[in-house]
């Protein structure tokens, strides 16, 4: 990862400062759908900060989509940026939706009927 920008006083959480680099190095085809990232060490010696920071970085970009982490295969570029998003605004609905009291089922119900 070239040109890292991570402002270690600026009002922006370290670890959503990494992600959002990481986000742009998969955005820009540095790391591609597939390929293995670096260790979480090495990330963060060349980012400035802690191993940890690194890591929570990591753990909220598979959360959105972007990574997959694979015991004994290591951490993987899963999708992109836009599946990321999509993936982002699904958790919302679904938060939206249980405080409304559906179940995932029916759910499910809704969006195929929506494709028939």
């Amino acid at each position: 990862m070239r040109d890292v920008k991570v402002d270690p006083f600026g009002s922006t959480p370290l670890f959503k400062q990494v992600a959002a680099e990481i986000r742009r190095a998969i955005a820009d085809g540095e790391a591609k759908p597939g390929e293995r990232m670096p260790l979480a060490k090495d990330l963060a010696s060349v980012m400035g900060v802690n191993t940890n920071t690194v890591l929570r970085a990591l753990r909220l970009l598979r959360d959105e989509g972007l990574l997959e982490f694979r015991r004994g295969r290591g951490i993987t570029v899963a999708g992109t940026p836009e599946k990321g998003a999509v993936l982002a605004k699904l958790n919302e609905f679904l938060v939206f939706a249980r405080s409304q009291g559906y179940q995932s089922e029916e759910l499910i119900a809704m969006i195929k009927g929506l494709h028939q």
